[in-house]
């Protein structure tokens, strides 16, 4: 898990494939937006680590699409949504 360092909106975590565009794009909202959060590119750990990740990007988002961003533990915004990301965040 890295830390992107920002103003501090509440936890927000990242599940994230290296190699999705929608995830990209996600990540660079974020930083746009200036906040803190944590982020994990799930395609890129180790299989014991990644199959531990799954199971919690599982409680959050059951198809286990990506990306999913995780709000103060208590939103879950799946797929790329600015709109839902900004209110969220704000």
């Amino acid at each position: 898990m890295e830390h992107i360092e920002g103003t501090n909106k509440g936890q927000i975590t990242l599940y994230a494939l290296s190699t999705c565009v929608w995830c990209k794009r996600t990540k660079a909202l974020l930083e746009d937006l200036g906040v803190a959060y944590h982020y994990v590119y799930v395609d890129n750990l180790p299989r014991d680590e990644r199959n531990q990740t799954m199971e919690e990007v599982k409680r959050w988002n059951p198809k286990c699409s990506f990306p999913s961003l995780v709000i103060k533990n208590s939103q879950c915004i799946i797929g790329f949504d600015e709109k839902k990301i900004r209110e969220a965040i704000a």
